[in-house]
């Protein structure tokens, strides 16, 4: 139920419930873990943004508005200060229910809001959002990779090449001579597989192929 099948998680989906009021977070974190997920908790916006910090940090959190040390808008903007390729996604648990308070709240770094006291359909509705958000977030910051760890492996042909006029060696940039299969493997990811074009084999191979079975049958 929590995770769509359809997008395989790069790492185990872990939440963060911070509030400071221990009841409304064991409620919410309750509803998580019947949910299916794992669940991680804080008392405070210290400790939050603390968990949020670490390298294997929770990539989801709900954080309640009002907590002491760190509210849940510092937190969030906190968050959003450090660049990443894979940012956590936000949710502001919160009994102010204005327009402006949610516009504070995501002007802040939020990314959706559910108001106190938490109803589980809702909550959960919003959480499985974060948590397709979190996978394609991890989906593509693995493909960028990838894509850049290819183009880093690539050799590309730049510039003009010397090449000789009769035997088409080339000319590397060491001022030695090399077959043109020779210096397109070495600059580029490319395997040769030799044949033979139609006008080479009019011109040179059947003229030889003739030549052979006429000495064949002058044996």
């Amino acid at each position: 139920m929590a995770v769509d099948a359809a997008l395989p998680s790069p790492v185990p989906l872990t939440i963060l419930v911070a509030d400071d009021d221990a009841g409304s977070r064991r409620i919410v974190a309750g509803m998580l873990r019947k949910a299916g997920y794992e669940v991680i908790q804080a008392e405070n916006g210290a400790q939050a943004w603390a968990l949020l910090q670490r390298a294997d940090g929770p990539q989801l959190a709900i954080l309640d508005w009002m907590m002491p040390e760190l509210d849940g808008t510092e937190v969030c903007r906190r968050v959003r200060a450090v660049p990443t390729d894979t940012p956590a996604y936000l949710i502001l648990l919160t009994s102010r229910g204005r327009s402006v308070d949610i516009v504070e709240g995501l002007k802040a770094g939020a990314n959706d809001h559910v108001t106190k006291p938490a109803d589980e359909g809702e909550l959960l509705a919003r959480v499985q959002v974060g948590a397709r958000v979190v996978h394609l977030q991890h989906a593509l910051a693995d493909r960028v990779a990838r894509l850049e760890e290819a183009l880093r492996n690539v050799q590309q042909l730049q510039g003009l090449l010397p090449i000789c006029s009769y035997c088409k060696r080339i000319r590397d940039d060491r001022n030695y001579w090399q077959q043109v299969e020779s210096y397109i493997t070495h600059h580029a990811d490319v395997q040769f597989s030799h044949s033979c074009c139609p006008d080479c084999y009019e011109r040179v191979v059947k003229p030889e192929l003739d030549a052979l079975e006429a000495s064949d049958g002058d044996t």
